[in-house]
Parts: C-alpha cells; structure tokens; sequence
C-alpha cells in the first residue's frame, strides 16, 4: 500500500529531483555537442544562425519537460514512460541535427514537435484528474506547440534559406508564449499562479543542465586531445581550455546557483520568477558555454594558428555570452539594481580584448588566455567581495569593488 495520491502529481513538499530526470537529461548531452559540432564545420554568421536555432529548440526541449517534472512524479510508472519515450525523441532529435539544414530537415521538425505536443498532452490529460487550472494552461501550451507547427513542418521542406526564416517563426512563436500567459481563444490566459512550482526542484535542474553544458565542453576537448598527436602547444591548449570551464563553473555556482534557489523559495511569485530568471535567461547562459566549446575545439586542433575573425567572434563572443547571461540572472535572482560590478568589468575586459587582439597576429592559445584571463578575473572579485577577501587584501577597495555585491 502507498499513502500517494491517485494521480501522477507530486506531493506539495516533494522537491526531490528523480533519477528517470538525471537519465533524461543525458540525452541533452548528446544535443548540446551535436550543436557544438555544427558550428565548429560552420564557422559562418550561417551557421551560426542554424546553430541559435537548434540550441533554442533542444533548450524549448528540456526546459518545458523541467517545468512539467516539477509537477508530475518521476517515480509513477506512467510518468517514467513517457519520460523514456521523450528520450527517445530525444535522440532522433539531436541525430538530425548535424543534417536539420539539410536532408534531416523533416526528421529534426517531426521530433521537436512530437516531443513538445506529445508532454503536453500527456500532462493535460494527467492534470484532469489533479486540477482544473492545471489543465487549462495546460491546453492552452499545446494549442501553442499547435499554432506555430506548421511553420515547422512547412520550413522542413524548404531550402536552408526559408528553413531557417519559418522555423525562426515558429521558435518566436513559442517564446513569445510564456510571456503572453499563452493566451488562447476559449481557453482565457495562464496567470502565474497557475504556474506555482517547487522553486528548489526548478534551481537544481537548471543548475545540471549548466554542469551538462560545461562537462560536453570538457568532453569534446578531451576526446580531441586523446585523439591527436599531441605537443606542448596542444598540452596547453588543453589546460587553457579546463581553466576556462573551471572558471564558469566558479562564476555560476559560487553564489548564483545559491542564490537563485534561495529566491525561488522564498518568492511569493515564484511562476514568474521562474519564467524571468530560468526559462529565459539560462538560454544565454547556455549559448555562452556551447560558444566557448566550439572556441576550445578549433585552438585545440591548430594552438599556434594566427586568429581569424571567425575564431575571434568565437573565442571572446562565448565568455561575453556567458558573462552576459551570468549577470542578468543574478541580478534577476537577487536584490540588486545593477548587476555585479565583477561581472560588468569581466564583459568590458572581455570586449576590450577582441578589439585590441584584431589584427595583432595573436595565436588562438594566446586569444584564448586572454578571455580565460577574464573569466578568471571576475571569479576571483567576485569570490573575494561575496567572503570578505577585500577587508583582507585591500580593505581600501571594499567600499567601491563590494558594493555592488550583497553579502552571501
């Protein structure tokens, strides 16, 4: 006998977050280097539109599943079947993707739409028995999944040209939806009320999917490096490249990952913090990882090349991306009018760096130390203002270097 509920939602206080979703989210992995590898062959401001599209839909993916394994059980038999058949959309999903511009178009729109329509009609008719405005919004999500689908399935079809113009639609589409309360004819508008959520439970499975992120970066250096001859130039590109995955990790999880459960939890809107700060803001926060792992890659195969564009777009364009997302989430998750000062002077070194290393016959090693340098330099202020460092160090500077950090 069990004292759970009938119907495949969580208890209240059950913020656990289950091994079926830890399983699910290996899938991700596999997406998040796909999309790594599709830009490191297009290197071009094509490919990188390709790119933005394909990490925008895995990323619609697996946020939207986290919102609904938030609500439902992992350990119900029913819930860890569909979770298992999304993994293996999942899969379809990230094999179309080296090809979604090109003969898998058809394969890479049927899966994300199959995966997006297929959970949210699984959670429509589980919430039938739980809520009746858990239902609603969650029929009012699907007819969105359904309004922007055939720009979809018409894009799939198209040249790359056209592709990448429909399926750019159907994408604002979709994000435009939360912001929207997803309001549809019949059905009225969600409110964030509908959206209450175990703010923890939404914190942690963001948080791996940040680890996810920056271990696909490790992985794809490290299998590069196993598979070369390798020299003291790729030795150290390698160290160059964990450096700036340490420093990352550093910059998101000191305090910020923290920091936003803690906020989550004690938000009396949490569905709108939620929104804010997770389902949008971590997209910038991801490219900015997937970004830097394409840098790694290409400064790994060839340490002393002199830089080209390409690679200076890359290689400075991930950290700011990162750094970038990094300080709107914080400041999202916090109460601060301004983002961290550390992370305002990292973003301006990191901009000063790609202006001054233009045409200055830097080597991709040397490029890549400088936006390392960066990273590394704002995780250090940032650490040194959140525990005390500057009283310290440098008591002179607390004043101004801490005061736009708030005690951790």
């Amino acid at each position: 006998m069990t004292d759970r509920p009938p119907h495949l939602f969580r208890h209240e206080d059950d913020i656990e977050v289950t091994h079926i979703e830890l399983f699910f989210d290996l899938v991700f992995v596999f997406a998040i280097t796909q999309i790594s590898h599709h830009l490191m062959v297009h290197l071009s401001p094509m490919g990188a539109l390709e790119g933005l599209v394909m990490l925008l839909a895995v990323w619609w993916v697996w946020i939207y599943t986290s919102w609904s394994t938030n609500w439902l059980d992992g350990n119900r038999a029913a819930v860890r079947l569909m979770l298992l058949t999304m993994m293996l959309g999942g899969i379809a999903l990230s094999a179309a993707i080296p090809k979604a511009f090109g003969s898998s178009g058809p394969l890479f729109a049927m899966a994300y739409l199959a995966l997006q329509i297929g959970r949210s009609t699984f959670l429509t008719l589980a919430a039938r028995r739980e809520s009746a405005a858990r239902t609603r919004n969650s029929l009012r999500i699907t007819c969105w999944f359904l309004l922007s689908a055939p720009f979809w399935l018409w894009g799939a079809w198209q040249d790359p040209v056209l592709r990448l113009a429909a399926w750019s639609v159907a994408l604002t589409i979709e994000y435009l939806g939360p912001s929207r309360g997803f309001a549809t004819p019949g059905l009225g508008r969600s409110t964030s009320s509908d959206w209450r959520i175990s703010g923890q439970h939404m914190a942690e499975r963001c948080a791996l999917f940040i680890i996810i992120s920056l271990g696909e970066a490790v992985l794809v250096t490290g299998v590069a490096y196993g598979g070369m001859v390798q020299t003291n130039g790729s030795t150290l590109a390698l160290v160059a490249s964990f450096i700036g995955s340490a420093a990352m990790w550093w910059i998101y999880f000191d305090i910020g990952a923290k920091r936003g459960a803690k906020m989550m939890s004690e938000s009396d809107d949490i569905g709108l913090v939620a929104r804010d700060a997770y389902t949008y803001l971590h997209i910038v926060i991801v490219a900015g990882i997937v970004v830097t792992a394409v840098a790694d890659g290409l400064m790994l195969n060839r340490p002393t090349d002199p830089v080209s564009t390409p690679f200076l777009s890359v290689v400075y364009g991930g950290p700011i991306l990162f750094l970038a997302g990094c300080a709107a989430f914080k400041r999202a998750s916090s109460t601060l009018h301004l983002p961290p000062l550390s992370h305002g002077v990292g973003l301006l070194l990191l901009i000063g760096s790609a202006v001054l290393s233009w045409g200055q016959g830097l080597t991709t090693l040397e490029a890549s130390a400088l936006a390392t340098g960066a990273l590394i330099l704002t995780s250090l202020w940032e650490w040194l203002s959140l525990h005390g460092g500057w009283q310290r160090w440098a008591p002179w500077m607390e004043p101004v270097l801490g005061r736009f950090t708030p005690p951790s």
